[in-house]
């Protein structure tokens, strides 16, 4: 019986579903994230009778025929770019990119990969980092004796000493962007690399090419709406009650058939 079949792929449908909710949900704190959907399409069609095929009767052409649908598929996991609110921290380190962009990360392995949490610290030699301890390119080291800095909109960042009134320039942020931000690879700590669907980096000052700018001392919240996601989770819980209701029905027809005397 096609039913239990068709039903299962519901039923495992609506609960890619809830786990997509739910990982939204857990990082409704997180920095920077952006929330994500579950994309479905329907499955192959079974042609039992063509459409546009001859009557055999009277030699007329069916107009629709009989296409049986054999259930649905998980299409994508689709990520919402939409920023995130800006929150004031007062943070020296804290920059929050407004528009477009990615700040470039180098990790151990060598490889590049980018993200938006602007959380930034310094490490043992002062060299600018993300909360994981990896270097944000291009590499900036805060000098030990500098008594605070400021980042401005263009991403140059400016130290200040105790000894001279005029701020000295130290380094410059660049922003990242991409043709399609939604094929990058997320792997997890905020991080994102570059795939084939996302297409080459497109590295530039920030405010240049359609990036956005720095804010310091803000930080980008996550762009999760909870209101949203509990309804979507309601919708799905019940999604997924009516499939299994189709599979229930299913083995009670089997169970009649099997009955039969």
């Amino acid at each position: 019986m096609r039913a239990l079949k068709i039903a299962a792929t519901g039923m495992l449908a609506q609960q890619m579903r809830v786990e997509t909710i739910s990982n939204n949900l857990a990082n409704m704190s997180t920095t920077g994230y952006n929330a994500r959907r579950a994309e479905f399409a329907d499955l192959h069609y079974q042609q039992m009778t063509r459409p546009g095929a001859i009557n055999a009767s009277d030699g007329t052409v069916l107009p629709t025929g009989v296409q049986l649908g054999l259930g649905v598929r998980p299409a994508a996991i689709s990520v919402n770019l939409m920023q995130g609110s800006l929150s004031a921290t007062g943070g020296d380190l804290d920059v929050a990119i407004d528009g477009k962009g990615y700040l470039e990360v180098t990790l151990p392995s060598g490889q590049t990969a980018y993200t938006r949490d602007g959380a930034l610290k310094t490490n043992g030699e002062g060299l600018i980092v993300t909360s994981d301890g990896y270097p944000v390119a291009p590499e900036i080291v805060i000098p030990s004796d500098a008594r605070s800095i400021s980042i401005n909109g263009d991403g140059e960042v400016y130290a200040y000493f105790v000894d001279n009134t005029a701020a000295q320039l130290i380094g410059q942020f660049d922003l990242t962007g991409f043709t399609n931000p939604k094929g990058l690879e997320a792997t997890g700590s905020n991080l994102f690399i570059e795939t084939e669907a996302s297409g080459p980096p497109l590295v530039a000052s920030p405010g240049e090419d359609g990036l956005g700018t720095l804010r310091q001392g803000y930080l980008e919240d996550s762009s999760v709406d909870a209101v949203r996601e509990i309804t979507e989770l309601i919708a799905a819980q019940r999604g997924y009650e009516m499939n299994s209701k189709v599979i229930s029905a299913a083995d009670q027809m089997m169970g009649a058939m099997t009955q039969v005397r």
